[in-house]
């Protein structure tokens, strides 16, 4: 790995009150960038002041897509360690989405040591308040000026940082859920296991008419038979089903997410039964129906944990757990930000400390 190359920022912002952060409003002093040039490769790693950045109006990113990014977080623990929750995984599927979409790989050890050596030049913006935490998103972008459809020649990837407050400030609580029944996010040969910004715009239609209706988010169906459960929106979903927690399995067309992975982990280690495998609307509805749905769930990097008190499909109105946060929800929420915030023991060593000696 390159030596980081680092310029200071020359005015320092304010940090902002850790009572009141929202999600992704407020950045902190630096970020990092690094290039890719056809021939030479990922070259020139630098942490340098958070401001706009220069691109070509014919940067392909803007023409033909090609983006992909990812999410992660860093915790203040009580004994003021910063810890990162499971970055190695977020560098592994950053590559399964670089090479879905014809993006040249990075190196995942030197992923992590970039984001490693930006917090800690950023270090004093991590919250230490209850339920805080730093959002880290890495991003990669086309930026060779051509109009021509294929790759680029020229990328830029950069980490940016945002001091986010905890999702759930008076605890976790159910939310209502649409079953998005006109709408298709992704079908099975396309981008829907990619991190991809463009799945992200083409679901924002039905999530803007879904709000609209009420509701905190969309369930999605497959794109093909349209019966089929895949996401909730930017989350992965969980049913528990007459004892049974199951989630839609990984099919080409649902992202793999770090959450998820994290919550099967846990399932099975505390012997709940548990598969992955092809989940119906319809059975869903009819476990409803005969009072066998006794769980649902959303999983995701900002929330965590996200109960689903309702669904609404067509005409139809599943109310779950009397629209309570469940008990299984409850402790795999519990567990895992105890484990992100060091206050219960790492046994899967899933935690990354974040050391003061990344050189920059």
């Amino acid at each position: 790995m390159s030596a980081i190359r680092f310029e200071p920022s020359s005015s320092l912002k304010p940090k902002p009150d850790e009572s009141n952060l929202e999600f992704g409003k407020t950045f902190t002093d630096h970020m990092f960038l690094l290039d890719y040039t056809e021939g030479k490769g990922w070259h020139d790693p630098r942490i340098v002041p958070y401001g706009p950045l220069t691109l070509d109006p014919a940067a392909m990113v803007f023409h033909y897509g090609q983006a992909i990014f990812e999410g992660l977080k860093a915790f203040r623990s009580k004994d003021n360690k910063i810890l990162l929750f499971r970055p190695d995984k977020n560098a592994q599927r950053m590559n399964v989405s670089n090479d879905r979409l014809s993006i040249p790989e990075m190196d995942e050890e030197a992923f992590v040591e970039y984001v490693k050596a930006l917090i800690n030049v950023d270090r004093d913006w991590v919250p230490s308040a209850e339920g805080t935490s730093l959002y880290i998103r890495p991003f990669i972008m086309a930026v060779e000026p051509c109009l021509g459809v294929r790759a680029s020649k020229q990328y830029v990837f950069a980490i940016i940082m945002s001091p986010v407050g905890a999702y759930y400030k008076e605890g976790i609580h159910p939310v209502k859920i649409s079953v998005e029944s006109h709408y298709v996010r992704a079908v099975r040969g396309g981008t829907g296991f990619a991190k991809t910004a463009g799945n992200y715009s083409s679901g924002i239609k039905a999530q803007e008419e879904a709000k609209h209706g009420g509701f905190a988010q969309v369930l999605w169906l497959d794109g093909k038979e349209h019966a089929y459960i895949e996401e909730v929106g930017s989350m992965n979903i969980f049913f528990k089903i007459d004892g049974e927690v199951v989630t839609p399995e990984l099919n080409g067309s649902i992202l793999a997410g770090v959450t998820r992975d994290s919550v099967i982990r846990l399932l099975n280690d505390w012997g709940i039964p548990f598969s992955e495998r092809r989940i119906s609307i319809q059975e869903i509805y009819e476990a409803s129906q005969q009072g066998k749905l006794e769980e649902a769930f959303g999983t995701g990097t900002a929330a965590v944990i996200s109960p689903v008190g309702e669904l609404h499909w067509l005409e139809h109105t599943m109310k779950i757990n009397e629209g309570r946060t469940g008990e299984i929800s409850q402790k795999i929420y519990d567990t895992i930000t105890g484990i992100q915030n060091g206050k219960l023991e790492d046994s899967y060593g899933w935690n990354v400390l974040v050391h003061e000696d990344v050189k920059v």
